[in-house]
């Protein structure tokens, strides 16, 4: 466990990694924008980024420096916020302020990923109240898909070269808190209630993936047909269903690989395929590369000093 107390007030050096930062991950892209914004500026992005948990990840904070948003795109956890404690699944959203005790864990055999942004400003607190975000509990994303995409943006901006990035970035966290203001307060009352069968159908595929091997098998589950499941995932998530569930196998299948050092054939027979061969195919079609050589380029990184 990190148990991280950076005080509010504490200014952080320019150029170190901040102490607030987990190192209780397998995979993270960050973005360092300001450290040390103005209390006079309306709205600044501090930093933030996307992260993939490990099991053991937890992060237990009295207080903290900024206000924090954060944002489940898969996984499962928990969360602890102001002494309340709440489950955490694929799109869950919450946020924190500088006096706010919380802590965030992974909730095992499941991991997270999730995006984080760091915020200040003399509009933050007023901005993320706006967007019903420090009532002391976590919010649905009404449309996770599209988070995904403007988190994904946001990252896009921070980490470009050009001279207008913090205002640019600026731009797009208002964007993204007034989506979560109109979709979640107003408890889309226009969201068809196809959206909602998504959700659900979303939540058990993340839930269980490991033991389904079929989208046939999912839909049967979910009493649903699966020519109705993959119209939903096209429809509201951007990908098929099969898609969507052979990613979640192939994320297992990479962390088994680098942090368990499991052989490609037990991993294979683990999530359910019929041979390593298949296997290798449907990891290089998710991740771009053979399992094999995803774990030979680890093993070489390692060798020359690059972890």
């Amino acid at each position: 466990m990190q148990n991280l107390n950076q005080d509010e007030s504490e200014p952080i050096q320019s150029g170190a990694e901040p102490d607030f930062v987990s190192d209780q991950v397998t995979e993270a892209k960050r973005y360092y924008l300001d450290l040390n914004p103005s209390p006079k500026d309306p709205l600044v992005v501090v930093c933030g980024g996307v992260e993939r948990t490990r099991l053991d990840y937890e992060i237990d904070r009295q207080r903290f420096a900024y206000y924090g948003l954060e944002f489940v795109a898969e996984g499962q956890g928990d969360l602890t916020l102001g002494g309340e404690e709440y489950p955490l699944s694929s799109g869950s959203l919450f946020a924190y302020g500088p006096l706010t005790p919380h802590r965030i864990a992974s909730r095992p055999p499941d991991r997270m990923r999730k995006y984080f942004v760091d915020i200040a400003g003399s509009e933050a607190k007023s901005l993320l109240e706006e967007a019903g975000l420090l009532d002391g509990k976590p919010l649905r994303a009404p449309r996770a898909h599209e988070m995904v995409e403007l988190f994904d943006m946001l990252d896009r901006e921070a980490s470009g070269d050009a001279d207008c990035a913090s205002e640019i970035c600026a731009q797009v966290l208002r964007l993204i808190l007034t989506k979560i203001r109109l979709g979640c307060l107003a408890e889309c009352p226009t969201m068809p209630r196809a959206y909602s069968t998504y959700e659900r159908v979303r939540e058990y595929l993340d839930v269980n993936f490991l033991t389904i091997h079929t989208i046939e098998e999912a839909a049967k589950q979910c009493d649903l047909t699966p020519i109705h499941l993959s119209r939903l995932f096209r429809r509201f998530g951007g990908m098929g269903a099969y898609q969507f569930l052979l990613r979640r196998k192939m994320d297992r299948a990479a962390e088994l690989l680098l942090e368990e050092n499991m052989l490609v054939k037990d991993v294979a027979e683990q999530l359910g395929f019929s041979d390593a061969f298949q296997f290798s195919r449907a990891f290089k079609r998710v991740h771009g590369l053979p399992p094999k050589q995803l774990v030979m380029s680890r093993k070489l990184s390692s060798v020359n000093g690059d972890d």
